[in-house]
């Protein structure tokens, strides 16, 4: 069978089982196990068998927009990253269709900003009557004014950037007064909604973060509102993000005193809220050689499993890296499957790349070396 034929009923089957099991989470995360167990057994082989790698997408990340309400320290989007560039409906429906063909199922759109687009619930609805499964990356500070409209549309998951409460936000944000805003936001959504609506905290840790009292105030806020919690590492090799002025939010070897005594917190957090916080106690171990070597950590890459669009119409296998085309030139299906997308998904397998720490608990619990390396 052709990769496209393998790749939409192998995501059938996945994503027929995760509804199956969505009641059930105990069954549901016996099974991720069991995949896990699986793409593990690939990863290993793959070291000696590179052509075993292929292109298997289950999830488009569309950067819908380039605009943003807020001037984040570490982001490049508002500024001088594809400043001024947005994507049309009709490329997004073009998109959508096509990755319903490709057997893709998931799709997050952000940006920028989403929620200053003005098709976005027109965009989630589309993936609702296709059978896929939308979310949205947003800073909320507008999401209180759309949420309903959102809702009807279809839009269950929602995953919010966070940056610390108060000073520490608007601080990192340059735009006194959103903390507030985004706040209002999620209680807004949890009061009207309830668990009707999942909601992920993105914590992202930094120099500045990097306390147990930033923790606290982190988890104390997703406990708050219900929600998970995700630990984002500062990244250092996303076109994107910047690690700021003289790379004050990146960290430094004598930065490893506070980085140990914030996994050790953490671990400790995810031993009496294993549903809450989303990393693998093999995840949080591996946080501080990620954190400090950088691009010299060397563990194989899962950006085969996805694509990313940019709002210039941009598409690459990933985040960073090779680029297959554009939008404005030619169809995402052209771009399947293609020669090109093959070489791209065994190079980055191979980590023929800038690096990052994209996926990087993933990557941790794909790679059997590795994991190994972080076990209790």
């Amino acid at each position: 069978m052709s990769g496209s034929v393998i790749n939409v009923v192998w995501n059938a089957a996945r994503r027929q089982v995760g509804v199956a099991l969505r009641e059930h989470p105990e069954i549901r995360d016996g099974a991720a196990k069991v995949e896990t167990w699986m793409r593990q057994q690939e990863h290993t082989a793959a070291r000696f068998v590179p052509g075993m790698i292929r292109p298997r997408p289950y999830l488009v990340m569309i950067a819908i927009t380039g605009y943003c309400n807020l001037r984040c320290q570490g982001c490049r989007y508002g500024r001088d990253f594809m400043p001024g560039t947005q994507l049309s409906w009709d490329l997004v429906k073009g998109v959508l269709d096509d990755v319903k063909a490709a057997g893709i199922y998931k799709v997050r759109l952000y940006g920028g900003e989403p929620l200053l687009h003005p098709d976005l619930a027109r965009m989630v609805a589309y993936c609702r009557e296709l059978g896929l499964v939308p979310g949205i990356t947003t800073n909320a500070v507008a999401l209180s004014s759309q949420i309903d409209e959102l809702y009807r549309a279809g839009l269950r998951d929602i995953s919010i950037g966070f940056y610390g409460r108060g000073s520490e936000y608007d601080e990192y944000t340059e735009r006194p007064g959103r903390s507030r805003k985004m706040e209002d936001s999620i209680a807004a959504v949890r009061g009207k909604y309830g668990d009707q609506v999942h909601m992920q905290i993105n914590w992202l840790l930094r120099r500045q973060t990097c306390d147990l009292r930033s923790l606290h105030e982190a988890f104390d806020f997703a406990q708050k509102y219900g929600t998970t919690l995700q630990i984002d590492l500062v990244h250092y090799s996303l076109p994107y993000f910047t690690e700021g002025p003289d790379r004050f939010l990146q960290f430094r070897p004598e930065d490893r005193p506070a980085i140990d005594l914030v996994v050790a917190e953490l671990l400790r957090l995810k031993a009496n809220n294993p549903q809450m916080i989303r990393h693998t106690p093999e995840a949080i171990r591996a946080m501080p050689d990620w954190l400090l070597l950088g691009p010299a950590m060397k563990v194989p890459c899962t950006a085969r499993e996805m694509l990313w669009v940019g709002p210039d119409g941009s598409v690459q296998l990933c985040y960073v890296t090779f680029k297959l085309g554009n939008l404005h030139e030619r169809r995402l299906s052209e771009m399947l499957y293609t020669a090109e997308h093959k070489d791209a998904a065994r190079r980055a397998f191979a980590l023929d790349c800038p690096n990052c720490h994209c996926s990087a608990g993933d990557r941790i619990m794909r790679d059997a070396a590795s994991r190994r390396k972080y076990a209790e």
